[in-house]
């Protein structure tokens, strides 16, 4: 009954998340998720949330938690936003700093929620083409612009734009936000937070997802100076002014204060990462330069959904996007365990 329908519906194109498949021995390596768990310190905090309180509202300002950030980035409180993933903080930001007059600036190739947001807040765009090497090229972005936004490393390539290329960006576009999405930073970037100071312009977007192991407790944040950090408020007071509920605020600062157990799952999904591009590459495959917990690659003799298919049969997960036409070769692929990234180089040798 589709004339019931608010005149905006029509014309949606909603966001297809990474499957979750209820299927028991898989090898899911399609959603980006850290093989380990979180640090033991958030199961702790998380089992003394469960008390009596939750019979009250938690703090809609996140103070605790905001000011855990803060101290983990070296700014202040106020600048400091946080949201119920790094997707809803997201979907504030395009609202509140980015419906402009002029078009947005995005890649061609990239992360598929931002034309998303576009279309369910009714803000145009222009995607900026990706390099023959699916390199973001910042010379095309001194351009008219509502606002840019970008992920570091890019999703779903991996490839990380240095931090002098970021800068170079900014000097370039003083009069519109820059949104640096930072989904993936932790895991062989440095994160352009140190550029807040100085560029009034520049908003970072990261989330304790992946690399805090924490996706199943939904808590992203936003970095900038407080002038756009108080747009973000205005936006979410206006939507609901309880984001983050008690387990995740507790868990969440229970994460980023344990920076010894942040660090060591990174090392070992790092060094899994380098094992696993470097068997595939002798399988074959060219793999792209990654800074993220993936891997972007491609088979010159072996079609990308193909692949996928035979891999599934297998009971490995891996994703593979049909469009653009550009990545359709291509399969990425989460970094696993060490025992999920020989499953999949096994099953790789027996099909290539």
């Amino acid at each position: 009954m589709s004339r019931f329908w608010s005149a905006v519906v029509h014309d949606l194109t909603p966001y297809v998340p990474g499957e979750q498949p209820k299927l028991a021995n898989l090898v899911k390596l399609n959603t980006n998720e850290n093989p380990y768990g979180p640090s033991p310190r958030v199961l702790d905090a998380l089992r003394a949330e469960a008390a009596d309180t939750l019979r009250l509202y938690p703090d809609p300002a996140s103070d605790r938690l905001r000011a855990g950030i803060a101290a983990l980035h070296n700014v202040a409180a106020d600048q400091v936003f946080v949201g119920n993933g790094s997707d809803e903080v997201l979907g504030h930001v395009f609202l509140a700093l980015l419906k402009h007059g002029q078009p947005i600036l995005f890649p061609d190739i990239t992360y598929s929620f931002y034309p998303v947001y576009c279309g369910l807040y009714e803000i145009a765009f222009r995607t900026v083409p990706l390099t023959e090497t699916f390199e973001i090229r910042v010379d095309d972005y001194p351009t008219p612009n509502g606002g840019v936004v970008f992920p570091n490393p890019n999703a779903p390539t991996g490839r990380l734009l240095a931090l002098t290329e970021i800068e170079r960006l900014l000097a370039g576009n003083p009069d519109s936000v820059v949104v640096v999405d930072e989904a993936y930073i932790d895991f062989g970037g440095e994160s352009a937070v140190g550029l807040v100071a100085r560029y009034p312009q520049l908003l970072v977007t990261r989330t304790l997802s992946k690399s805090h192991a924490l996706a199943g407790l939904r808590v992203g944040y936003a970095i900038g100076q407080a002038h756009l950090i108080e747009a973000l408020n205005r936006v979410k007071d206006s939507f609901n002014s309880y984001p983050l509920d008690r387990f995740a605020q507790a868990g969440a600062l229970a994460s980023v204060e344990d920076r010894a157990w942040f660090e060591s799952i990174c090392a070992k999904v790092v060094a899994t990462r380098t094992r696993l591009a470097a068997e595939m590459e002798a399988l074959g495959f060219e793999v792209l330069p990654s800074a993220a917990n993936f891997i972007f690659a491609r088979h010159a003799a072996h079609d990308g959904a193909e692949l996928a298919a035979a891999l599934r049969e297998r009971s490995i997960i891996v994703r593979h996007f049909r469009n653009p036409v550009r990545i359709a070769p291509f399969l990425r692929i989460t970094v696993g365990t060490d025992v999920q990234c020989d499953a999949l180089i096994a099953a790789l040798k027996a099909l290539c």
